[in-house]
């Protein structure tokens, strides 16, 4: 009875010895396969990136040279407008009152001036037969110089009233795009003082921004590659290309001691008026020039700790992490300063799969010059972020 009761205790336990024997080990897998390629060798030219503004190159308050009544305004408010072109006019009833009482002036002293000269003849002739006196002969010749400075003085008069006339047409004084008028008809204007509008100047316009005084350092240091004359491409807030041309007109002569930077400007054409002094805008600035670079897609690189890191593959298909010096970005692809050379063969695909110091199975790929373009917004600062594009 108790072998009985024991035979399936002794069934159980060979089958939990059967479950626990040891499995066979799978056959190891071979190298992983990888996409490997050489760099990419392009000529490049680096950018600094800038925040600034547009700002007008000629900006004028207008006001008037006579003081009246505003008699009546010639423009619609935003039009543009020429130089010269008529924009106010003044009441000129009182400017013309004074100027014709000049004129009656100088008709008053022009008459005295011939009487003085017939009172001269008529004393020389008699002087001449002993009738009169050289005293009265010299009195004579005193009349006729004071008669000839008061008509001086009266066409001095003149010209002046004749240019208080014309100061009751206020012109423009530049061409370009006018702001609204600040004074209606019927309000009293004071000469020099009271501001009628506004205008600025539209093409070419100024682009301002600032720099820090590292980038004038460096531009300084590479010997002229970004002074005065340098190209430099603009771009505004809606647009992802830098489509605008300008160069750099102005660096100014010292730092601003508060914020470190350094002010600059450059000058863009605007014929067709879309650029308005104000309006915000991204410029890009050569920071060198051109030179020959490696790139590889920025997907490629890892990071070991506080390092960047490319795996590069050998002849004999071994992984090796390289530690490398990094540049500014070409759309999808990375300029690499330095740990690389160009005929080293980097994983540019199957990553996951590659582990230094284990061998992989690499097939050849291929780096494309494809997103030549960077389109990534840096937020505002005065110390630029580089970037880089194929040099044209």
């Amino acid at each position: 009875m108790k072998l009985v009761l024991f035979a399936p205790a002794l069934t159980a336990l060979a089958f939990l010895s059967a479950c626990g024997a040891p499995a066979e080990e799978a056959p190891q897998q071979g190298p992983m396969p990888v996409t490997v390629a050489t760099p990419l060798q392009q000529e490049v030219v680096d950018w600094d990136d800038y925040v600034g503004r547009f700002e007008a190159v000629q900006s004028v308050e207008v006001k008037p040279r006579a003081t009246g009544y505003l008699q009546a305004v010639h423009f619609r408010d935003g039009d543009f407008v020429r130089q010269g072109q008529l924009l106010f006019t003044i009441d000129a009833r009182p400017a013309q009152a004074q100027l014709d009482q000049s004129r009656a002036q100088l008709a008053r002293a022009q008459a005295a001036l011939a009487n003085a000269r017939t009172e001269l003849a008529r004393s020389q002739t008699l002087a001449a037969s002993q009738a009169a006196s050289r005293e009265e002969v010299e009195q004579r010749q005193a009349a006729v110089r004071t008669a000839q400075a008061d008509v001086a003085a009266a066409n001095a008069t003149i010209r002046a009233q004749q240019l208080n006339v014309g100061f009751t047409r206020v012109v423009a004084p530049i061409s370009g795009r006018i702001s609204e008028r600040r004074v209606d008809t019927g309000n009293s204007v004071t000469a020099d003082q009271t501001v009628l509008t506004t205008i600025v100047s539209t093409n070419p316009l100024h682009f301002a921004f600032e720099g820090s005084e590292a980038a004038l350092l460096r531009y300084q240091r590479q010997g002229g590659g970004n002074q005065t004359g340098a190209a430099v491409r603009i771009r505004l807030q809606d647009e992802a290309d830098y489509v605008h041309a300008g160069t750099l007109d102005f660096i100014d002569a010292g730092l601003n001691p508060a914020a470190g930077t350094i002010r600059a400007r450059a000058l863009v054409a605007n014929p067709d008026g879309l650029l308005r002094p104000g309006m915000m805008g991204r410029l890009r600035l050569a920071s060198g020039p051109a030179y020959r670079a490696l790139l590889v897609p920025d997907a490629a690189i890892g990071t070991d700790a506080t390092r960047r890191i490319l795996n590069v593959v050998d002849n004999e298909g071994n992984v090796t992490p390289r530690p490398v010096e990094l540049g500014p970005r070409i759309g999808e692809l990375r300029v690499i300063r330095s740990g690389i050379g160009p005929n080293d063969r980097v994983i540019i695909n199957g990553l996951q799969r590659a582990m230094p110091g284990q061998k992989v199975q690499p097939q050849a790929g291929q780096i494309s010059a494809g997103g030549e373009t960077e389109s990534r917004a840096a937020p505002p600062q005065a110390t630029p972020s580089s970037i880089a594009t194929p040099a044209q």
